[in-house]
């Protein structure tokens, strides 16, 4: 593979390094025939990006972890709407061209497109498997596999990307797959997968028959433990038709008995209407006395609703002589209260208007004392106005003293100045703030003088205020106690004017309780109210109630004598039928029909399963046929399934790829050591083993490189060499693979990639570094070899520059 032409459009790494939305490298124009081109450029311009899009992989190796073969996505590095790839290239003498365009429009969407050029136009490639370049991206993939080999190689071999992992740090699984690839050793795998699919499929069948071995097993035991439970089903059936022939004969029995009972009914009818006639005239002759019984016992209500009648009226005149007499008696005492209270009463009336006098004195002498109270909190509210007053004129005095003695102390300061008395003392700003000084202490001292004036005025009023506070005692005591003796002269004199404006009511009060005193004394004595009439009429009450009495006496005695008659002749007459018997017979019978329908049931029960043990029988024969059956086509898939499993593991990466990769280990190794020994002299040989020791001094798979170094004569793995060593044996490592698909796989890429893979190596080692480049293309027949390197000494020793600084927008 070698690329021709290369265009890209919207990609990041060209906007930012080169200011461009597109860029377009003819590598035929640039390179030619150089063997070593060279992709300069200030870090940043897009190096990378251009030499990742030089191959027609879809993938950007040094953006992709996993050796350029993880994870990866063409939008994190696009920015248009519509981003392009173009790569035309070269391979095995005819034109390719790979089309990638990247749309971003509201949801992504890719297309790959790869065409061939037939006579200068470009079709569709087509596979020999009739698969076509569609479009689709899967498609594209498979046509550039086919055609250029697996990219695992590909990027392995010809392609250096930044950061790749060095071949030291491969696992043995990576190794295998990698050499299996280089080997050609791809039908082997392919016969391995296809017996691999093979052991599955036979492993899944397996799987099956043993789940049907299983069930039909599960089945079998089903029906052993079915045919256990139904135990013995013959003795059951003989044991269930001996309780059937039982039930029946019970029944039949139950029958007769109900039948006899029915005859003995029919006899019993002849005497029921003799019992008959007998209970109707019980029955009227209750109903009879009954009806008499209800007459006398209305005519006691009566009666008894007379003498209640009585009995209320006499409580009633007898409530209401009460009720009089309880009047007058009230009436009384309430007189004879005012008659005790005469003497108070007479009293008061004289005593009345000096009551009224001495009020009316102690009424002024409360006023004048009031007066002199308001006189006196007057005195009391002016001392405190004219205290407050001296305290504010002695806080102004003070501040305006403190003022004067800083007026004065600034004032001082103008002897003091040094720039008194020269041209400066105009711009002194603190000679200037002491003739100020001067100019205020006039109106200081005028309101010192003010301020002394009025403090003298209010020590004079506060001497007035306090003399007349000296000659005015407190009247307050004198003031309260003056509104006690007035409250009590107050409440005499309300008492006083009580008691005199009842003295008329004394007279009148003696002659009321005269008269009343006379008509209570008039009042018949209690119980008087019960009259001759109300007598007569509770004895004629009493001798009724006595005659009804009586005579229900006499209608209880005729009702017991008929009841005794007719009781007499009904225990003559045989007892009637018990109707009970005919129930109990008939209950007899239900049972015994629903035994007989038990037993009936249990008989079908042993029958059917007597029929379902003779079916579970067939059913185990049956399956004991098929469970052996089973186990035997088991058996025969479990021998084969052993040997599809031994075969897949001889065509695996451990079996006969595994013995064909260590018979290529040494002539890769030889290729490797063929270029240090070129590049970098006898120091350095290497060697591949594909067997490790174990820490236990066993041998197991696994995969190393061992150098051997000539100068001291010692031997240690690649993973601890020098950084610089590392770097330059694993590109002879990588170059001696790429050596070995051009001689001996049959594999042949016309162009090398490498991007950076200088970078640890010292000027000395650098120039070796190209030198085994050129090897590496005269021993493989490569065409060129495109490298990125920020060594101006190695770009100086290639044969053409592509020099991106020179391609910047601008």
């Amino acid at each position: 593979m070698k690329p021709l032409s290369l265009h890209l459009k919207g990609f990041k790494g060209i906007r930012d390094g080169l200011g461009r939305d597109s860029i377009t490298l003819d590598f035929e124009q640039l390179a030619g025939d150089a063997r070593l081109v060279a992709i300069t450029g200030m870090n940043g311009r897009g190096k990378t990006t251009i030499i990742d899009n030089a191959t027609p992989y879809p993938v950007m190796p040094s953006r992709a972890g996993a050796d350029g073969l993880g994870s990866f996505s063409y939008y994190d590095h696009i920015y248009l709407p519509e981003s392009a790839k173009t790569l035309t290239w070269e391979h095995a003498g005819r034109r390719y061209r790979s089309q990638l365009i990247f749309r971003v429009n509201g949801r992504k969407r890719t297309e790959a497109y790869l065409h061939v050029d037939h006579a200068g136009r470009w079709e569709p490639v087509a596979l020999d498997d009739g698969t076509v370049s569609d479009g689709k991206v899967e498609t594209y993939a498979r046509c550039v596999d086919v055609l250029l080999g697996s990219p695992e190689t590909f990027f392995t071999s010809v392609f250096s990307a930044q950061g790749r992992r060095p071949l030291s740090a491969y696992r043995n699984a990576d190794i295998k797959a990698l050499l299996a690839d280089l080997l050609g050793l791809d039908a082997i795998s392919t016969l391995g997968g296809h017996a691999a699919t093979t052991a599955k499929l036979l492993r899944t069948g397996l799987e099956t028959r043993r789940q049907a071995l299983a069930d039909l097993q599960r089945e079998e035991s089903g029906h052993r433990d079915a045919r256990l439970r139904l135990g013995d089903v013959q003795t059951q059936t003989t044991a269930a038709e001996q309780e059937r022939q039982l039930a029946h004969t019970t029944l039949e029995a139950a029958k007769s008995a109900l039948a006899t009972l029915v005859t003995e009914q029919q006899l019993a009818h002849q005497t029921a209407s003799l019992r008959k006639q007998l209970d109707d005239e019980r029955a009227v002759l209750t109903a009879d006395a009954q009806c008499a019984l209800s007459a006398l016992d209305a005519q006691d209500r009566r009666e008894a609703e007379r003498l209640s009648t009585v009995e209320r009226r006499v409580a009633r005149q007898t409530a209401s002589l009460q009720s009089a007499r309880t009047q007058l008696d009230r009436r009384c005492t309430q007189y004879r209260q005012l008659l005790r209270q005469a003497s108070t009463i007479s009293r008061a009336v004289p005593h009345l208007p000096l009551a009224n006098n001495i009020t009316s004195i102690r009424e002024q002498r409360l006023t004048r004392l009031r007066d002199d109270m308001m006189q006196y909190e007057t005195l009391c509210t002016s001392a405190k106005e004219h205290q407050l007053q001296l305290h504010t004129i002695e806080r102004e005095a003070g501040q305006a003293a403190l003022r004067m003695q800083e007026l004065t102390r600034r004032f001082g300061l103008t002897s003091q100045v040094p720039c008194a008395g020269n041209e400066l003392q105009g711009r002194c700003e603190l000679l200037g703030d002491a003739r100020t000084a001067q100019t205020m202490k006039p109106s200081a001292e005028m309101q010192l003088a003010r301020l002394h004036q009025e403090r003298t005025a209010v020590l004079e009023k506060i001497a007035v205020t306090n003399a007349a506070l000296a000659r005015s005692p407190d009247p307050r005591p004198m003031l309260e106690r003056a509104e006690q003796q007035l409250s009590r002269s107050r409440q005499r004199s309300a008492a006083l004017v009580v008691f005199a404006a009842r003295h008329g009511e004394v007279a009148h009060a003696r002659q009321e309780l005269q008269r009343i005193e006379a008509e209570r004394d008039a009042l018949p004595q209690a119980g008087v109210g019960d009259t001759e009439e109300d007598r007569a009429e509770r004895l004629a009450i009493a001798a009724a109630r006595t005659e009804i009495s009586s005579r229900r006496e006499q209608e209880q005695q005729r009702q017991q004598t008929s009841m005794r008659r007719i009781d007499t002749l009904l225990s003559a007459l045989p007892p009637p039928f018990d109707t009970s018997s005919l129930v109990a017979g008939q209950h007899t019978i239900e049972a015994a029909q629903r035994t007989l329908a038990a037993t009936d049931a249990v008989y079908l029960n042993a029958i059917r399963d007597q029929q379902a043990a003779t079916a579970c029988d067939n059913r185990l024969d049956e399956l004991a046929t098929r469970i052996t059956a089973a186990s035997t086509a088991i058996a025969a898939i479990e021998q084969a399934l052993g040997t599809w499993l031994l075969l897949t593991k001889c065509l695996s990466h451990d079996g006969v790829i595994a013995l064909a990769i260590d018979d290529a280990g040494p002539q890769l190794s030889g290729l490797a050591n063929d270029l240090l020994l070129a590049c970098y002299g006898p120091r350095f040989t290497v060697s591949i083993r594909t067997l490790v020791e174990t820490g236990k001094g066993d041998l197991r798979e696994g995969f190393d490189i061992v150098v051997h170094d000539g100068e001291s004569d010692d031997s240690k793995s690649l993973t601890q060499m020098s950084g610089g060593e590392r770097v330059f044996i694993n590109e002879c490592l990588i170059r001696a693979i790429a050596l070995y698909l051009a001689q001996d796989a049959g594999r042949q890429y016309s162009t090398l990639f490498s991007d950076e893979a200088d970078g640890p190596l010292d000027p000395e080692r650098k120039r070796m570094f190209m030198a085994m480049k050129r090897e590496v293309l005269r021993l493989g027949g490569y065409a060129q070899e495109f490298f990125v390197s920020q060594t101006p000494e190695l770009t100086a020793m290639a044969d053409a520059v592509i020099d991106l600084d020179r391609m910047v927008a601008g």
